[in-house]
């Protein structure tokens, strides 16, 4: 909600400005992304641990456990541009991002590259991330494996805190940098 309505996410270090539209979400629902979740780079907003990407090509052996959110294509393009760090006016063809699968739109940017998922009840649905697979992987921070962990347990409440720490363990950059136990430890103090 930091990205429509603006504010500082819990944990982190920078806050946004919001769209310029601050209507709610119409609607919001889970999804599984059918492509691998790691984390990488290095982000000063979060103590400058590693943060999500997906890879950007589709995996059905892959199930990325998701939030989508139905807001208008402005809200998205401003949320989009608070992420990028883009300044000025940015236009997204959004019929070239279907027809083709992807959209690089800032190149080189950490999350420059429009990925569609699909359609639901005839409404496209889009998502962000590198327009490559990033290596090496980075270590995230505590705050913000934290703040994963309390979106899925949100939009997944049927998952017990084992069966996410179980997803989350195998994740590049998670993996060999968080224990089993340093992951039930951070999970149940993310308890809603």
């Amino acid at each position: 909600m930091c990205y429509i309505q603006g504010g500082k996410p819990e944990g982190a270090s920078i806050s946004y400005l919001g769209c310029t539209d601050k209507t709610l979400p119409i609607d919001k629902e889970n999804i599984y992304i059918y492509r691998e979740l790691y984390f990488a780079k290095s982000s000063l907003n979060w103590e400058k641990g590693g943060v999500a990407f997906i890879n950007p090509d589709f995996d059905d052996q892959q199930r990325t456990l998701g939030r989508r959110y139905l807001i208008t294509k402005e809200q998205f393009i401003d949320v989009v541009k608070q992420e990028t760090y883009f300044t000025g006016e940015l236009t997204i063809d959004f019929e070239r991002a279907i027809s083709d699968g992807s959209l690089v739109f800032k190149e080189g940017s950490w999350y420059g590259n429009i990925i569609f998922l699909g359609n639901q009840n005839d409404i496209p649905i889009f998502t962000f991330t590198h327009q490559d697979n990033i290596s090496p992987t980075t270590r995230p921070s505590d705050k913000y494996l934290t703040t994963i962990i309390r979106g899925i347990q949100e939009t997944y409440n049927n998952l017990t805190p084992a069966e996410i720490v179980d997803y989350l363990i195998s994740k590049q950059g998670v993996t060999n940098n968080y224990s089993k136990e340093d992951l039930e430890k951070l999970v149940g103090n993310a308890s809603l």
